[in-house]
């Protein structure tokens, strides 16, 4: 019997640098410093996408696109969920929510939340209201508190394709 559902949680964390952009949610958010990564570093994506990849069982997004892999070199992260958003499809699912949360000191994130839910909307195949977007701060504490990164935390719920 296949269940009702499916719930995933994912989790990213990716250094802070100067010389790279920072990209939360596929926007281009303006900031003196970016997050260091094999992709383009875009930790709430890789939540999303590690939750999404954990409601079906099949692992995380190193399995699929590896840090060691040079055709993955700077990729758009939301391209790369797309890619798994098809393969939910082919396991008979469909997004029916996400929620996450990032994790940051600064920039203030609240003016590009909007963007950032219609482009993982738009990815997703879902409107923005089914995807929720919170930023919150460290309170200063440990290495995201200090300004070294920026982590996110997902959670997807799916349900079964609609006959």
């Amino acid at each position: 019997m296949t269940p009702p559902f499916r719930i995933g949680n994912g989790y990213d964390i990716h250094r802070l640098v100067p010389e790279r952009a920072l990209i939360l949610g596929g926007v281009h958010i303006p900031h003196t410093l970016g997050l260091l990564g094999h992709s383009d570093a875009d930790v709430l994506t890789h939540a999303v996408m590690d939750a999404l990849l954990g409601a079906l069982g099949l692992g995380d997004i190193g399995h699929y696109f590896p840090p060691d892999d040079p055709q993955w070199t700077g990729a758009d992260s939301v391209m790369l969920l797309t890619q798994v958003r098809r393969w939910v499809a082919e396991h008979g699912w469909q997004v029916a929510n996400v929620d996450t949360v990032v994790v940051a000191e600064r920039p203030k994130l609240k003016p590009h939340i909007p963007a950032m839910q219609a482009r993982l909307a738009t990815a997703l195949g879902v409107t923005p209201a089914q995807v929720g977007v919170k930023a919150t701060t460290n309170e200063r504490l440990g290495s995201v508190g200090r300004e070294e990164g920026i982590a996110a935390h997902a959670v997807a719920l799916l349900v079964p394709t609609r006959s």
